[in-house]
């Protein structure tokens, strides 16, 4: 078995883990966090309904930023703001499974920084 796949699986444990706490609701969605190798995707979810409300992400048509620290805290910023335009601010952050460390963390600060409650 290939160290990629256990990583997965563990990723996959420590997600279902969290999940089994966490839910967003129309108050509170959900901001769940995708960090791949490049890039860095991030949804706001209303789980009662299962729809997500707000989307955002680091690969858009016809510009690709490698997302780093810096890159993901914009990303948070601009989140943010999508949010307060559809009176959202408060949620709930569901990591999905990754350490709260590096691009992560910059970009759950950068969210706050622009004025999202968590």
């Amino acid at each position: 078995m290939s160290t990629v796949s256990v990583k997965n699986r563990m990723r996959a444990r420590r997600k279902l883990r969290g999940r089994k706490k966490i839910s967003g609701t129309a108050e509170r969605p959900r901001m769940s966090v995708f960090r791949s190798a490049r890039h860095v995707f991030v949804q706001v979810v209303d789980d009662n309904t299962g729809k997500t409300l707000v989307s955002f992400g680091t690969f858009a048509k016809g510009k690709a930023e490698r997302a780093n620290k810096e890159v993901c805290t914009e990303v948070g910023k601009k989140l943010a703001a999508a949010c307060k335009e559809k009176n959202i601010t408060k949620v709930v952050f569901d990591k999905n499974g990754y350490t709260y460390h590096g691009r992560i963390k910059a970009l759950a600060d950068g969210a706050r920084e622009a004025g999202l409650e968590f």
